[in-house]
């Protein structure tokens, strides 16, 4: 049995609770109000809901580039430089990576793995001896479900995939596509394929909020990415309001995959509260791939980031919740449980 004590980010609604949390086996045992000296803050492991983690072979690549030239396959900056890899050299760097995500508080993430089969199987190498579980949505030929956890769509412009949803179908795994990323145009062909998750909708308009709405689509948003390419901004007040909303950081050759750095941009230039960019980053994420995280609470998963609240950052904040939202960095990380 472990206790940890200081300020609790409990529940749902992230609480600020002045107590202690009791950790065992694995799980919480129990989150209760007491007396306590400690200055820590106790907040749900992240969950990362979109990243790109093979694009560790390339970072800073696409500086300058359009999505089209950095990304778009098959031919962009980031496809080229992948197909130019060696295996060795890719594990290596995805590995480092997760090890950093660790460091940064984050436990899992859903990434969008390129390469089909090899490119799957090269991320399960990668994160085998690192504490961080990437969900993995394959690409290329439906055979990529026996090693992946689901299947990402590059976008319904790019491609025709209702192969790919019906083998997602057939096996009970989720089905995710981008959508609204350079434009509207890709939105209603990606609804029709009655979607698991969508990626971006930066271009989202209130028929295809509708749309999100009647069918219970999950969204990963992904601000900081969307500013590198110069594709706009997601409407996350209106994508908030129509459904569930994660926080993913995207291709790591544009940008650390951080947490922190991600919900301070989100909760800076955006209409959301602290609150919802946090559940952004914790619950939304992991309610969206199935995981028992996320939230604070007796029962779950001790999956939690303990953060220095006596930092030189952190200390003297009057909202803990704020304070971890847009101020705190990998600097205030004082244990990653779980």
């Amino acid at each position: 049995m472990e206790e940890l004590t200081g300020t609790i980010l409990a529940g749902e609604s992230f609480e600020p609770i002045r107590g202690r949390l009791v950790v065992e086996d694995g799980r919480i045992e129990a989150v209760e109000e007491t007396d306590t000296s400690s200055d820590d803050i106790v907040l749900p492991a992240f969950v990362n809901a979109h990243t790109h983690i093979g694009d560790s072979v390339a970072k800073e690549a696409a500086v300058g580039l359009s999505l089209d030239e950095a990304v778009a396959p098959p031919n962009s900056r980031k496809h080229r430089r992948l197909a130019a890899a060696d295996r060795d050299d890719l594990v290596a760097a995805m590995r480092r990576t997760l090890r950093y995500m660790r460091q940064t508080g984050t436990v899992s993430c859903l990434d969008f793995r390129e390469n089909g089969v090899y490119g799957a199987r090269a991320l399960r190498d990668a994160a085998e001896p690192v504490a961080v579980d990437p969900f993995i949505f394959g690409s290329d030929d439906p055979a990529v479900l026996d090693v992946a956890d689901g299947y990402g769509a590059s976008g319904a412009n790019d491609n025709e995939f209702s192969t790919q949803r019906a083998a997602c179908t057939e096996r009970g795994v989720p089905f995710a596509i981008h959508a609204g990323e350079p434009d509207a145009t890709d939105i209603h062909p990606a609804l029709d394929l009655d979607p698991d998750l969508l990626v971006h909708m930066v271009h989202a308009e209130r028929e295809h909020l509708d749309r999100v709405a009647s069918q219970s689509v999950p969204i990963a948003v992904c601000p900081r990415a969307n500013t590198v390419l110069g594709v706009g901004d997601a409407p996350l007040r209106s994508l908030l309001d129509h459904t569930t909303v994660a926080l993913g950081t995207d291709n790591v050759m544009l940008n650390s995959p951080s947490m922190f750095r991600e919900m301070a941009d989100a909760a800076k230039r955006f209409d959301v509260t602290d609150r919802e960019v946090l559940r952004m980053a914790t619950t939304a994420g992991a309610e969206i791939a199935g995981l028992d995280c996320g939230v604070i609470e007796p029962g779950r998963r001790a999956a939690l980031v303990v953060l220095d609240g006596a930092s030189n950052n952190l200390a003297d904040s009057v909202d803990p919740v704020a304070s971890v939202v847009r101020r705190a960095s990998a600097l205030d990380v004082k244990r990653v449980i779980g």
